[in-house]
C-alpha cells in the first residue's frame, strides 16, 4: 500500500478551497482528522507493549467486524512486515497513539511483533582483510 501523495504549492499560490478553514494547521490537499487522539486510542491507561520505532509488525488475521477503523487500517497495512515508525507515518498518527492501538491488537493476537534483524556490530576480520588486500592489488 502506498502512502497518499501530497500536492505542492508554488510560492504565492493560494491554498485550495478544499482545505478546512476551521482547522488552522490544515495544509492544502491534506485532510485532517477532527477526532481527538484519546478518542482514537481509547483507554490508554493500561500497560503498553514494549515497542520501539523499528519493531516490525505483521498481521496474523483479517480485521474483525468489531475493529475500529484505525485498527482495521493497521491490519490491512501489516500484511507485509512494517515498522511502527512506518505505520505511524502512513496513518498520520503519533507514535504513542499507534503503540496504544498495537497493544490492543497484540493482546487479541491479531498482530505479531518481531524484533528487527540486527546486523553484526563489527565486521568479520577476514572479510576486512580480503577487502584490504583486494584494494592494495588495484
Amino acid at each position: 500500500m502506498t502512502p497518499p501523495q501530497r500536492q505542492r504549492r508554488t510560492p504565492g499560490q493560494e491554498p485550495s478551497a478544499t482545505s478546512d478553514p476551521a482547522v488552522p494547521s490544515a495544509k492544502a490537499g491534506e485532510v485532517r482528522n477532527p477526532e481527538r487522539l484519546f478518542v482514537i486510542g481509547g483507554d490508554g491507561g493500561g500497560e503498553r507493549a514494549d515497542l520501539d520505532l523499528v519493531t516490525l509488525i505483521v498481521a496474523r488475521a483479517d480485521p474483525p467486524v468489531s475493529a475500529t477503523p484505525e485498527q482495521a487500517a493497521l491490519l490491512r497495512l501489516c500484511v507485509a512486515p512494517l515498522s511502527v515508525a512506518e505505520l505511524s507515518a502512513y496513518l498520520s498518527l503519533p507514535f504513542s497513539v499507534v503503540t496504544v492501538l498495537l497493544t490492543d491488537l497484540l493482546a487479541t493476537e491479531l498482530v505479531q511483533a518481531r524484533a528487527p534483524i540486527v546486523r553484526q556490530k563489527v565486521a568479520d576480520r577476514t572479510l576486512l582483510e580480503a577487502v584490504m588486500h583486494g584494494l592494495q592489488r588495484l
